[in-house]
């Protein structure tokens, strides 16, 4: 499974010592401000599809990128050429940028007080998945689709395999005297089989994703669910039109959750572009929705141990049983609602920094999701979303939806070509219950999550 280490990540010493420099040679040249930020990795894929290999990719990349701020004015730039010469032009062009553009009175660096980085171990990285050989690598997804394809004969075609790997770092150093740096790992494994039977032919997948090796489901194990995914959405029927519970399973859930970001996102607050603007403080959802924004969980894929402006990572609690109590914010966002930085700055290599997650979560429930569909006489549970989503100003939501029919506690049958519809400010008041079966996949998740009413289009 090993390979000899060759061409280590330097996210320290060097590129440190380096990002420091850019931010020396920003003020030189006329900068009252500067933070340098430098990126680089090495990612690989492997896909296959009906057992035979059909593509391999392996690439590498090395960016830096500057921004600068004149006064209250902010100028960015990017380049891919370390050398002397190419860090040069990227500075005078990030100072030229800022000469031109308006003043911003809310612009600059987040405060000295803010700024820091966690001391612990985050486990961000993991030494095999670098040392991971390309055979093995492909045998893991040729492995995962074999045993799909093999698990039922109504398991006819394949929409591939494929494993992936990541490895990579990030140094930042601003001129408020923060340098820091850290290194990160992926690496993930995900089969789309396709089950026909009577004329009815079903995609679905299964996906396992973690920062180390060792958190990877087995090729057997993906490959297995996969199928099962796929094989349960066969026959699918339709539904007539009515209210009814809609019981999200925890891949849906995730998707509803986004919206949820979007809507306490600090630039979707003070643009006043979202119905939870103006509501901290106050009740908007039910007793059973707490929700979490927590860049310090070792081993995710949202923890760092600073944000994307030094400031130090942090856990947030967004809703705390219904009640909104915070928004997500970076500096900008911050000085603009009159509130402090929450460490949720996020930005590639160069530009002004957005706001992101770090570990935005739901917090889980006492009840598994079986015992939860056992209380539901008749309603609706979600395994795909098509398109649509929330309305971030108003709280509209409408969405595509494909999934199994509850009927008297129990999956009972397929159902496909419906839309599901509502208002997230209603359905955040109707979470009737939230599901024990939390599972961190990416840096939003969420359990399974009960609505206690949403209007269900079919026939």
């Amino acid at each position: 499974m090993t390979r000899d280490m060759t061409g280590a990540l330097e996210t320290s010493g060097r590129f440190e010592e380096l990002a420091a420099d850019i931010v020396k040679r920003a003020l030189a040249g006329g900068a009252s401000d500067a933070e340098c930020t430098i990126s680089e990795g090495e990612e690989f894929s492997a896909n296959v599809r009906m057992r035979q290999v059909e593509s391999l990719k392996e690439a590498g990349s090395r960016g830096v990128g500057i921004r600068v701020m004149v006064g209250q004015r902010t100028g960015s730039s990017y380049t891919s050429d370390l050398s002397s010469e190419g860090i040069d032009t990227m500075v005078r062009a990030a100072l030229d940028l800022a000469k031109i553009t308006s003043d911003d009175p809310h612009a600059g660096l987040p405060e000295r007080e803010d700024l820091g980085s966690f001391s612990g171990d985050l486990k961000l990285y993991d030494d095999s998945i670098a040392a991971m050989e390309t055979e093995w690598k492909i045998e893991q997804a040729r492995e995962a689709e074999a045993v799909a394809l093999d698990t039922d004969p109504r398991i006819e075609n394949s929409e591939g395999g494929s494993f992936d790997s990541h490895t990579g770092g990030r140094v930042f150093a601003n001129s408020r005297g923060f340098v820091g740096s850290y290194q990160t790992s992926s690496c993930g494994l995900t089969v789309v089989p396709v089950a026909k039977q009577n004329g009815s032919m079903e995609r679905d997948y299964w996906h396992s994703a973690a920062r180390a090796a060792s958190g990877l489901e087995s090729p057997q194990e993906v490959g297995r669910k996969a199928a099962e995914r796929a094989l349960r959405r066969l026959n699918p029927r339709k539904v007539a039109t009515q209210k009814a519970p809609v019981l999200f399973e925890p891949r849906t859930a995730r998707a509803f959750l986004g919206e949820l970001f979007s809507a306490v996102n600090g630039s979707s607050i003070y643009r006043h572009a979202s119905f939870l603007a103006g509501k901290l403080g106050e009740k908007i959802a039910s007793d059973v929705l707490t929700v979490i924004d927590d860049a310090l969980m070792p081993g995710l894929f949202g923890s760092s141990p600073f944000d994307d402006e030094g400031v130090a990572s942090r856990r947030t609690v967004v809703v705390d049983h219904g009640v909104l109590t915070s928004y997500l914010l970076n500096t900008y966002t911050a000085r603009k609602l009159g509130l402090r930085t929450t460490g949720n700055a996020s930005r590639g290599v160069s530009g002004n920094a957005g706001v992101g997650p770090g570990n935005f979560f739901v917090e889980a429930g006492p009840r598994a999701p079986g015992e939860i569909i056992a209380g539901i006489r008749n309603g609706l549970y979600v395994t795909e979303l098509i398109g649509g989503g929330a309305n971030t100003v108003t709280g509209d939501y409408s969405s595509g939806a494909a999934g199994l029919w509850i009927e008297n506690g129990e999956l009972a049958y397929a159902v496909s070509g419906i839309t599901i519809a509502g208002n997230m400010k209603q359905m955040l008041l109707d979470a009737a219950e939230i599901g024990s079966d939390l599972e961190f996949r990416s840096s939003l998740a969420a359990p399974t999550i009960l609505i206690g009413e949403m209007t269900v289009s079919g026939q």
